[in-house]
Formats: C-alpha cells, sequence, structure tokens
C-alpha cells in the first residue's frame, strides 16, 4: 500500500514537472520515472510446483521462483508445519519487522526467537537446487516427494501429503472465509 502511494505520488509530481517544464527535460524526467517504478516492483510468487528431494537433502526449486530467489535466500520455520523460503532482500524486511516486536512480550520474543534461531542461509547452486538442513527437514516432515508453492513474497515447502491435506481443508472452506475476508473488504 506504501509502495502504492509512493508510486501515485511519484507519478503526480512527473506530471507536474512535465506541464512546466521545457520538452528537452521531459524525456530525462520519463528516464527517472521507469527507473523509480522498477526499484518498487513488487515480489510476487505464485504456483504450485511438486518436486523431489534427492538422497542428500537437496531440493531444485521451480525455475518460475529461481530468479526472484537469485543466488542466495534464507529458509527458516514456517507456519502449519511448512518451510518458508525468502529472497534475501524480503527475508531482511520480515527480520525488520520481528526486530520491532516487544521483546517484553513472551509470545514476541518466543515468536523472533524461533523465526531467527531456525533461519538458514542457502545458496541455489549452478542447476538450481538448494540444501535443506536437516533440523527444517525434521520440522516440516519433509520425505520424497515435496510442494514448493508461492506465497506472495516467500516460497513455502510442504511435505505433499501435508500439503494436501491442509489444502483440501482450506478449499473447503473458501466460500466461509470469503464472507468472513468481504465483511473486512478485503474480498
Amino acid at each position: 500500500m506504501q509502495c502504492e502511494a509512493e508510486s501515485r505520488i511519484v507519478v503526480m509530481a512527473v506530471v507536474i514537472y512535465c506541464l512546466t517544464t521545457p520538452a528537452d527535460d521531459n524525456e530525462a524526467m520519463r528516464s527517472k520515472m521507469r527507473s523509480e517504478k522498477q526499484s518498487h516492483k513488487i515480489l510476487m510468487f505464485i504456483g504450485e510446483y511438486i518436486h523431489g528431494l534427492d538422497d542428500k537433502k537437496r531440493l531444485s526449486v521451480p525455475s518460475k521462483f529461481r530468479k526472484e530467489l537469485g543466488k542466495k535466500a534464507v529458509i527458516t520455520l514456517g507456519l502449519n508445519k511448512c518451510l518458508s523460503l525468502y529472497p534475501a532482500k524480503e527475508w531482511s524486511v520480515f527480520a525488520g519487522k520481528l526486530s520491532k516486536l516487544s521483546m517484553g512480550k513472551s509470545e514476541d520474543r518466543g515468536f523472533s526467537r524461533a523465526m531467527l534461531s531456525g533461519a538458514f542461509e542457502v545458496e541455489i547452486d549452478s542447476i538450481g537446487r538448494i540444501l535443506i538442513p536437516d533440523t527444517l527437514k525434521g520440522y516440516a516432515g519433509l520425505k520424497e516427494k515435496v510442494v514448493l508453492t508461492g506465497v506472495y513474497d516467500r516460497v513455502e515447502v510442504w511435505d505433499e501429503s501435508t500439503w494436501k491435506s491442509y489444502k483440501a481443508q482450506m478449499v473447503s472452506e473458501t466460500d466461509r472465509m470469503a464472507e468472513q475476508l468481504g465483511e473486512r473488504g478485503v474480498f
């Protein structure tokens, strides 16, 4: 939302500038606007992919996710027994939010500790694989087949059977959830 507001302000400034500036300078401003838009690019992972874990606990990351993840990413505990894989930049944003939680509240401390102590930097190798640490593999119950799901700013990594069960439950409740989201003005 903040990014959208910033973009609107930039556009308004460009329009005012273009109306009050000689034509020669307008191209320079248009170029600046294009670079501003690119710097506010919204990252979005979507989709669902099934991949296998090899015997060395390496997981092939879908090619659609690799570009946005970059060469290094951070993997940590996710919710509902999955793992969350973040691009380094998005991890920094998330960790920044965690740093603002109150150290005086037990739940805040506990959540921060779980997310940060459970986080590992991983490198994506030349053929698009990551090595999943044993502790995370155990937490998520990862076996042979793994589902990678795009969830806006992160990729979730699920054991296939856990994902199927979770997804079936969520899909069965979409009408009810849509009504609740509608009441909050989201849907």
